[in-house]
């Protein structure tokens, strides 16, 4: 299989008419983790969720493709189905449907398109019971209804379950280390690094450095106002730890 490669393009995203992204331009391959770094209010999940395919955002010029295919033209279940995958800020509950029930339903979807026949049930419980224990989950989980009466802590995990089970081509992780410790973090970061290869990259979108020293991604961008500003290697967000955004608000602020 091809090396996966997602390009955004000059992308602009409004809200109500209000821009929130402003000419964005970012290239993520296969093999390779990219940070996304930037204060409050600075369009960093407006991108997360414009990926997908959330209704509330508008594009209004830029492309954003897939392996070459038009992401935008795509409906959001055609865009998992594609290989993009996103792991919430926020992840939803859903009474009624378990854990385990809700990802054999997902990845039969995802066979079905790849004229691939469903997963048996004896393959689908090992694959999960492997991967949670990996992920140092209680078994107990897939029984559940998702993410209902969980903790922040169990939520991310669960997302990062999800992305382990449906092996995505790019992964949008938006805010994966919010609220979790140190020990969360570790595992978290765990499950992305299993999976980086030819066939995975990675979007990581975070506020602190912590969650960085562990996954130690190859590009780190920070946004402000809705663009990319600045980029370089692991070091850029050790220098953001120390020193804050002011400097890299002052030198956007004089480059425009």
């Amino acid at each position: 299989m091809a090396t996966p490669v997602l390009e955004i393009k000059d992308l602009h995203v409004a809200i109500d008419g209000t821009p929130i992204i402003k000419g964005l331009t970012l290239s993520v391959k296969g093999g390779e983790v990219h940070a996304i770094m930037g204060p409050n209010g600075t369009g960093k999940t407006s991108l997360a969720q414009t990926l997908m395919g959330h209704p509330h955002y508008t594009v209004t010029s830029g492309q954003v493709l897939l392996d070459g295919q038009d992401v935008l033209a795509m409906r959001t279940d055609q865009r998992a189905r594609a290989g993009l995958f996103l792991a919430m800020q926020y992840p939803s509950e859903i009474s009624g449907v378990t854990t385990a029930n809700f990802l054999r339903t997902a990845i039969n979807s995802l066979r079905a398109t790849q004229d691939k026949k469903p997963i048996t049930l004896k393959e689908f419980r090992d694959r999960l019971d492997e991967a949670m224990r990996y992920l140092e989950m209680d078994l107990q989980f897939a029984n559940r209804y998702l993410n209902e009466g969980f903790s922040g802590g169990e939520k991310k995990r669960n997302e990062i379950l999800q992305m382990l089970m449906l092996h995505p081509r790019i992964a949008v992780l938006d805010e994966i280390d919010s609220g979790l410790d140190i020990d969360a973090i570790k595992v978290v970061a765990k499950g992305v690094h299993s999976l980086v290869g030819t066939e995975f990259g990675a979007l990581v979108i975070t506020h602190y450095q912590r969650i960085l020293a562990y996954l130690k991604p190859d590009v780190v961008h920070i946004m402000i106002d809705g663009r990319i500003v600045k980029s370089g290697d692991k070091s850029l967000a050790e220098e953001l730890e120390t020193k804050g955004y002011d400097w890299v608000r002052q030198e956007f602020v004089h480059e425009i």
